[in-house]
């Protein structure tokens, strides 16, 4: 079975000690690996879990510890305390681990023997108040984890797990991110601005900026057989106007758009960046604000913001990664206006150009029309409708000075109740839970951000992963949010995480 992650593992750590004999330790390590393989035939966990000898003291536990630190393809650690294993043996080794951490409460059988249950089987099977003894220690030393209850032969087990992988790994994206700034941010606005430096410690993203006629001149490089390659594949798979068709009066601006995408890849591929912005206020020699070429490149995983919003972009890219192999997508999104029918409220999401067609699973429609600012020609985009999806979730990320804030809410994409005619851009419709105006009035109080990442594949428990990974305050609005709750966590909040600065 091909896993997602093809290329990362996890690690499966067992916690023991000597006391119980070598006849009792064998069996440990017989258990603990088929706990290990369970995992690994589950379709839920899409990574490959890699079983590690059982641990049984400081040094071993410390060792363990660094060599999952040191190896780039490890997204994380697994522990499960099989039998009684005190816990002061693991301070070092937790306090040394930099990868994020799983702390798996389960035992080696689903139902108990009742009447063949002897003192050997109870000192095998420990893990009832092992794992308390070791999670008492992790607590104390203020580990960031995720703790999953239950036997793996369970699914909501399995898929339990495979969502802190799957939070694992976007985590692990972004620590490993270059983003390319095309210009800077757009001028005025408050929410697009941000610490860089902050940024790269806590999430570990590098962020830099190039000019745009760095871009324009890596258009000029493009080969003419390149785009005659792209501008077929773009026929072939989209549903291109004819005026942009190789027999239209427009075909030069689709043939602009794909010399676009071409030279955007390469620019950050040359970079080694997987997420980038652009600013429509900042455009220097490009004829057109990119729109198909960002819409492709998100497609392709590639994270983005708008208006040089690199906050935004980070969380894209950590979406798409998060969601790898599984059905939907993510994509910037942004609030644009609402349906006020009392009872039937909904948000209109769109952007000017730029929403991900892994939204989608209609074939979406390739057109030209004026944009209105820029100052540019007219920009080819991908129109759309998003696809109708429970449980969607749309997150934004803000600099609050002293930390970043998570703001997410649990949505469900609705089709549009009515056809959209003459609106030229892709877009989605939601209803927010738990009602629109509780949605608005706690995402406001929360200062939540206008750009947000959709995802559609992944959902919240993704998101509250990473955040613990992350360290990142995360605010939650979902069918359990109350006005009154949510004022009371984002004040509490403010006091937590002032203080957890430390002097």
């Amino acid at each position: 079975m091909t896993k997602p992650y093809a290329d990362q593992e996890v690690w499966f750590f067992t916690g023991s000690q000597d006391l119980y004999g070598p006849e009792t330790l064998e069996q440990v390590a017989e258990q603990s690996r088929q706990v290990a393989e369970a995992l690994n035939a589950s379709a839920d966990v899409p990574v490959r879990v890699v079983w590690k000898p059982v641990l049984k003291d400081k040094a071993s536990i410390r060792r363990a510890m660094l060599d999952a630190n040191s190896d780039d393809a490890v997204l994380g650690v697994i522990t499960w305390m099989h039998t009684f294993s005190p816990a002061k043996m693991w301070i070092a080794g937790l306090d040394a681990l930099r990868k994020p951490l799983l702390h798996l409460h389960t035992q080696a059988n689903v139902e108990l023997p009742w009447e063949s249950i002897d003192m050997d089987f109870m000192n095998l099977n420990q893990a009832a108040h092992g794992d308390r003894e070791y999670a008492y220690l992790a607590t104390r030393l203020g580990a960031a984890r995720t703790t999953v209850v239950g036997h793996v032969s369970n699914p909501a087990v399995t898929r339990r797990l495979g969502t802190w992988v799957r939070g694992a790994a976007g985590f692990h994206a972004v620590q490993n991110l270059t983003l390319v700034r095309f210009g800077d941010n757009m001028r005025g606005v408050a929410v697009t601005e941000g610490d860089k430096t902050e940024a790269e410690i806590r999430f570990g993203v590098t962020v830099n900026t190039w000019a745009v006629n760095d871009l324009v001149d890596a258009l000029e490089r493009v080969a003419e057989a390149d785009v005659d390659a792209l501008v077929a594949e773009y026929e072939s798979l989209y549903d291109v106007a004819a005026e942009l068709r190789s027999t239209g009066e427009r075909h030069e601006s689709l043939r602009y758009a794909a010399r676009q995408e071409l030279a955007m890849q390469a620019f950050l591929d040359d970079a080694g960046a997987k997420a980038f912005t652009t600013n429509f206020e900042d455009l220097g020699g490009l004829r057109q604000l990119p729109g198909l070429a960002v819409q492709r490149l998100m497609a392709k995983g590639y994270g983005f913001g708008a208006e040089g919003d690199w906050k935004t972009a980070v969380l894209v890219r950590a979406a798409k990664v998060m969601g790898q192999g599984l059905a939907g997508g993510a994509s910037l999104m942004e609030d644009y206006t609402y349906d006020l029918t009392p009872g039937q409220e909904l948000i209109l999401g769109a952007h000017m150009l730029e929403i991900c067609p892994s939204l989608t699973t209609s074939t979406p429609r390739v057109e030209i029309h004026p944009l209105g600012i820029g100052d540019r020609e007219d920009p080819v985009r991908m129109v759309f409708d998003a696809d109708a999806t429970e449980g969607a979730v749309v997150v934004s990320l803000a600099d609050m000075r002293e930390r970043f804030r998570l703001t997410a809410n649990v949505v469900d994409v609705v089709a549009p109740p009515q056809q959209l005619p003459h609106l030229p851009v892709a877009r989605a419709v939601w209803r927010p839970r738990p009602d629109f105006a509780t949605s608005a009035e706690t995402w406001l109080t929360a200062g939540g951000a206008h750009h947000t990442v959709m995802s559609t594949a992944v959902g919240i428990e993704a998101f509250e992963v990473f955040a613990e990974i992350a360290r990142t305050e995360l605010l939650v609005i979902d069918e359990d949010t109350t006005r009154r709750r949510f004022a009371d966590q984002v004040r509490s909040n403010q006091a937590y995480y002032r203080l957890a600065q430390g002097l």
